[in-house]
């Protein structure tokens, strides 16, 4: 069994930016991103998925803001594509796909906590995390991998740590280091992702590099004493970039077989009708039809 679990936020980004036109439902409203990532959702189902879960930020913000007054907001987005998050988890309801929409905690928390049930189900054969956000690399393992779909490029664990220079278990500290603009902070002064992962080689994670830079054998790294002392002095704020970065993995997401799709409800009819998209309605229908006579 392979089990997709989709990071439903960057999907809605990605369609919302994507060039070409939205689309207005009969009161005004734009869902032209919801639209196409529900649709996208059943070409997935059409090709094959059986168990999907959908991850998304109902709001973006999250305790993490609680933590570090910068971490990532809703400020600035366009209210167009802010509207669409709910759009999209009642639409997904409606075709019949688990959708966990975060609240307190983030999408990547929810996509982190479904990879380690996956895990450790004896009948997931793999666990496949499509996104491209490299905080979810450290989710990666013997059965779990990350999928960037609009590349078509799949990491596993040998491929996450060729990209990032560091093991899946030591992402969050290789993010502490370098810092990640994305999410709102930014890091410790001259650790460069190069630098930070040659030092995270020798030592595995931050919690093990000598604060002593006498102690320090890494000979690719330039000016170790400067680099030293910068941890040195800022060991609470590193480890707070870690708590930042680090996946939870105790979100509401049910079990594996909460995620198996078993056709749409019925009133997927009426977000098709919404959507402008009523061919949904037939495809939905066929594929249930044939997954029941299986």
């Amino acid at each position: 069994m392979q089990v997709h679990l989709v990071d439903g936020t960057y999907e809605v980004f990605r369609q919302f930016h994507a060039k070409r036109p939205g689309h207005r439902d009969p009161s005004g409203m734009e869902v032209g991103a919801a639209r196409a990532v529900t649709a996208s959702m059943l070409t997935m189902l059409e090709q094959g998925a059986t168990h999907v879960g959908v991850a998304t930020d109902h709001v973006i913000e999250s305790f993490r803001n609680d933590l570090w007054d910068t971490y990532k907001t809703s400020a600035g987005m366009p209210p167009d594509l802010l509207a669409q998050f709910p759009v999209l988890d009642d639409a997904l309801a409606s075709l019949g796909v688990a959708v966990w929409p975060m609240v307190e905690l983030e999408a990547d928390d929810a996509l982190a906590t479904a990879a380690h049930i996956a895990a450790g189900d004896p009948r997931v054969d793999m666990a496949i995390i499509c996104t491209p956000d490299k905080d979810l690399g450290q989710c990666v393992g013997e059965r779990v991998v990350q999928l960037d779909r609009r590349n078509d490029k799949l990491l596993d664990a040998a491929a996450v740590e060729a990209k990032f220079g560091v093991p899946p278990d030591a992402i969050p500290d290789w993010l502490a280091l370098v810092g990640d603009s994305a999410d709102g902070f930014p890091g410790l002064p001259g650790f460069g992702a190069k630098t930070a992962a040659a030092v995270l080689q020798r030592y595995g994670h931050i919690e093990a590099i000598p604060d002593d830079a006498n102690s320090w054998d890494v000979a690719s790294v330039r000016n170790p004493a400067r680099l030293a002392a910068t941890l040195a002095a800022g060991r609470r704020v590193a480890d707070l970039f870690k708590v930042l970065a680090t996946l939870r993995t105790d979100a509401d997401v049910g079990t594996v077989d909460d995620w198996e799709w078993r056709g749409p409800r019925e009133d997927f009819p009426a977000w098709a009708e919404r959507f402008g998209s009523p061919g949904l309605v037939e495809r939905a229908a066929r594929l249930a039809q044939v997954r029941t006579t299986r």
